[in-house]
């Protein structure tokens, strides 16, 4: 099994090139508002610990399948230590299985990222981010609050991988992330 985590800063492109890496792949796409937005429905605010025991459950499940492979996508904070144990618990769940990771890090500026804020697919998917004033200003200040972008060899894992997706299509990011790695 393959475990591809696709990260980066909010409105990158991780949900949708994700969507379009699963296309082409046959890895089954779970992106983090998969979870986010039920929680919000259900509970009328941001509850952390029922998001992360619906992933969990959802991961545990998954690893015993015989399904190709999962794409995640998570906004890694690279300056919370939290994160990074995140990330490992993940692992975790999916190592006894013999899973094969890949880290995807799209990176795009601020202003192309507030312009893929308000795309139809994005809020289609995501019904938390249909405030657009509220949800650029949210984008806004994870930027100045989080490092949401790796330092140059900071990842230290194999298969890893940094692509600047401002001037890509998804579907032309998809093609190079999978002949990339070979999915």
């Amino acid at each position: 099994m393959k475990l591809v985590f696709m990260i980066g800063n909010a409105a990158v492109g991780k949900m949708t090139v994700g969507q379009a890496l699963a296309k082409i792949t046959g890895l089954r796409l779970f992106h983090n508002h998969m979870t986010i937005e039920p929680v919000l429905e259900i509970f009328g605010a941001f509850n952390a610990r029922a998001i992360d025991r619906l992933r969990t459950v959802i991961f545990e499940e998954f690893a015993k399948t015989d399904q190709y492979g999962m794409i995640f996508t998570y906004m890694w904070a690279f300056d919370r230590q939290e994160d990074w144990d995140y990330v490992e618990r993940v692992k975790d769940i999916f190592r006894p299985y013999g899973t094969e990771f890949y880290y995807v890090e799209l990176v795009a500026p601020q202003s192309v990222r507030l312009e893929r804020n308000a795309t139809e697919n994005r809020l289609l998917q995501k019904a938390s981010k249909r405030n657009v004033p509220w949800s650029n200003q949210n984008l806004i200040d994870s930027d100045a609050r989080y490092r949401l972008e790796s330092l140059p060899g900071e990842i230290p894992f194999e298969n890893y991988m940094k692509l600047d997706n401002s001037a890509l299509s998804p579907e032309d990011a998809a093609r190079y992330i999978r002949e990339r790695f070979g999915l």
